[in-house]
């Protein structure tokens, strides 16, 4: 089987994790993959093994977009978490697993996206629609994958085709127009190629209407300030392209409005129409749910529950929710409690004042298994759609209105039990997004794409840095991360290290 080589992805040694109930996987070892594409049934395992490589990206967004960002301070008591170095600004990150992580998972799901593509014909699935589908599913994947890289790095290689270890070594990063012509043109082909919806047996697969959303945040990302760095903006305003997208989804999409904040996050209510696209997850089966609600926990919180979750957690060490987030909220705004979990008293009789988030955790579950939490992480929401729609019109987009803006942000503040406001600003946007996605990972990259994340980080890290950790002011280099150390070494010169680190 042809593959990108072992420096440039980790390939897992492990069998492919599966999604949901639909998306079963069977593994694919190196030996068997070169006569494993015969037919359908063999193409809808690929597939699902390229939605496998979503299943870490609940804890990436967690560790190095909330983290990162004013959401959390997530300094630890010996400072030697592989988090800390992310949360206070550290120029030696490139040694970093957690970054390493990123590099190397979505270039996984990148290879095993290209090795669908490469080898999916008529041939082997005979039925249009489903190779369609297949198609489809494979380039929106292999876009997101690739969308998740140009917003962490910046430059990276570009691969539209499997390739060889021995070409690989001859592939230098691209620069980060021609990742996004790639993460476009797969994105326009999705378009074309995916269903609108699926049956209840193929839930949690991508719509057009995803690709569609998804193609609209990266106009508006590509369309953000390029702050002198090869990073994820441009400044090539494309807000109209963006908004023409997002009201397509808005009045033609199967999407509706949630009026109870607390149940687009139930473990009751999963795919509920505030989903436009998410990570599936469940239960029942070891390793085939989330680490995440653990992840964001405390240790000494789950000591304090009675019931059927199965202890320890996943995490090691609180990483705080900053008092700068939980005081943004107002008073009685039904988000923070369904986000935050503030206080509580553990075994001991010790009481802990600080917050961590809890968006995602629900005590009455049955958990077996700390990596099994069966619920399911949103990427894409309705309510981050009609937000977006708000962002384009006030950075510019043609046929939108001040009215508008107004009516999306206060159906905002209406479930969350505030009165409403007027006059909206970017700034006021940004603000409500930051309560309504907290623990959701898009902050960092709101911060970025809307060119207030220096003044944001440059005003949030004296006040909060209680421990006096921050190594750094906001360095404008920071906006993305460090290249990985070990691609840096395998061939000498084939990639250059990002400014700053």
């Amino acid at each position: 089987m042809k593959k990108i080589s072992l420096f440039i992805v980790t390939l897992l040694a492990v069998s492919l994790v599966a999604c949901n109930d639909e998306l079963d996987q069977v593994p694919l070892s190196d030996a068997s993959a070169a006569n494993f594409y015969r037919n359908t049934a063999d193409f809808e395992q690929a597939i699902n093994g390229v939605y496998g490589q979503l299943r870490p990206v609940p804890e990436r967004y967690y560790d190095l977009s909330e983290t990162r960002s004013d959401n959390v301070y997530g300094s630890s008591t010996t400072g030697v978490r592989p988090w800390d170095p992310i949360n206070d600004f550290a120029r030696n990150l490139a040694n970093n697993d957690l970054i390493a992580e990123a590099w190397n998972n979505n270039f996984n799901g990148i290879m095993r996206a290209n090795n669908v593509l490469d080898r999916l014909n008529s041939n082997v699935v005979p039925e249009e629609a489903i190779r369609n589908r297949f198609e489809g599913e494979a380039r929106f994947l292999r876009a997101f994958y690739y969308f998740d890289l140009v917003r962490w790095f910046g430059q990276v290689p570009v691969f539209d085709t499997a390739v060889s270890p021995t070409d690989a070594l001859e592939i230098p990063r691209s620069p980060v127009e021609e990742v996004y012509a790639l993460i476009i043109s797969d994105l326009n082909t999705a378009i074309q190629l995916l269903p609108p919806s699926h049956s209840q047996a193929n839930r949690g697969r991508a719509t057009s209407w995803a690709a569609k959303a998804m193609l609209a945040k990266v106009h508006l990302t590509r369309s953000g300030p390029t702050y002198g760095i090869q990073g994820p903006g441009l400044g090539v305003n494309e807000y109209s392209e963006a908004l023409t997208l997002l009201n397509d989804v808005i009045n033609n999409g199967p999407f509706m409005w949630v009026n109870n904040y607390a149940s687009i996050f139930s473990y009751n209510n999963e795919n509920n129409p505030d989903i436009v696209f998410d990570i599936q997850f469940r239960s029942g089966q070891i390793g085939l749910g989330t680490t995440l609600p653990g992840y964001m926990g405390t240790p000494s919180y789950f000591n304090t529950l009675s019931g059927n979750i199965a202890l320890p957690q996943s995490s090691v060490e609180m990483r705080e929710v900053s008092k700068n987030l939980i005081n943004s909220y107002e008073p009685n705004d039904l988000r923070l409690p369904v986000t935050v979990q503030r206080g509580f008293t553990d075994p001991n009789g010790f009481v802990e004042t600080r917050g961590f988030y809890r968006k995602f955790l629900d005590e009455t579950a049955t958990i077996l298994d700390r990596f099994d939490w069966p619920i399911n992480f949103p990427l894409i929401r309705f309510t981050d759609v009609m937000m977006m729609k708000a962002e384009a019109i006030l950075q510019g987009a043609p046929g939108g209105s001040q009215q508008e803006v107004d009516d999306i942000v206060n159906m905002v503040r209406a479930r969350a039990g505030l009165a409403p406001t007027a006059n909206v600003t970017l700034d006021m946007l940004l603000d409500e997004r930051r309560r309504e996605f907290a623990g959701e990972g898009l902050r960092w990259h709101d911060l970025v794409r809307t060119g207030k994340v220096k003044e944001v980080m440059d005003a949030w890290l004296p006040v909060e840095d209680e421990l006096n950790r921050m190594q750094n002011n906001m360095d404008i280099h920071f906006v993305i991360y460090p290249i990985p150390f070990t691609q840096l070494t395998v061939k000498e010169g084939l990639y250059q290290q990002n400014e700053g680190y």
